[in-house]
């Protein structure tokens, strides 16, 4: 029997397979469009944020962040009251290419609820939104220093 999450790793990497196939003409590299989409969902974001949001550690979304910055996707502007802080704005061409992303979400959603009735797609939905809500708990607290029991 497979196990919920071997149902959501397959659904995961079919998705993401497909997304680096499609999107490696719009000039990004594996990954990035998740970054990209995030970035132009939630304009002025900061990296430590979308650490948080993508469930990844800020060395990769600091890598991530500077090819896009570098393929002219998005810019980082610093804050005025803290140097430190620089937040996230995607640019023209990166909102262009967040657009065709979004589309392509839209798609992969509605094969993925064929088949679904509306009320399971709601109850599906709300399902792994708490499944989302029990691994970023453990998230929190591995990415704190604690090590889970098994």
């Amino acid at each position: 029997m497979a196990t919920i999450v071997r149902q959501i790793g397959t659904i995961a990497r079919a998705l993401d397979s497909i997304a680096n196939v499609e999107f490696k003409q719009h000039q990004l590299a594996r990954g990035q469009y998740l970054y990209l989409v995030r970035i132009a969902e939630h304009p002025g974001i900061i990296a430590e944020q979308l650490s948080k949001m993508l469930k990844v550690d800020r060395a990769t979304v600091s890598r991530a962040i500077a090819k896009l910055v570098q393929c002219g996707l998005v810019n980082r502007q610093t804050a005025p009251d803290n140097q430190k802080v620089k937040h996230l704005y995607v640019t023209e061409l990166g909102a262009q290419q967040a657009a065709f992303i979004q589309r392509e979400n839209a798609y992969s959603e509605q094969i993925a609820r064929q088949g679904l009735s509306a009320t399971e797609s709601q109850q599906l939905t709300q399902l792994l939104a708490r499944v989302v809500e029990n691994i970023s708990a453990d998230w929190d607290r591995v990415k704190a220093g604690e090590h889970r029991q098994y």
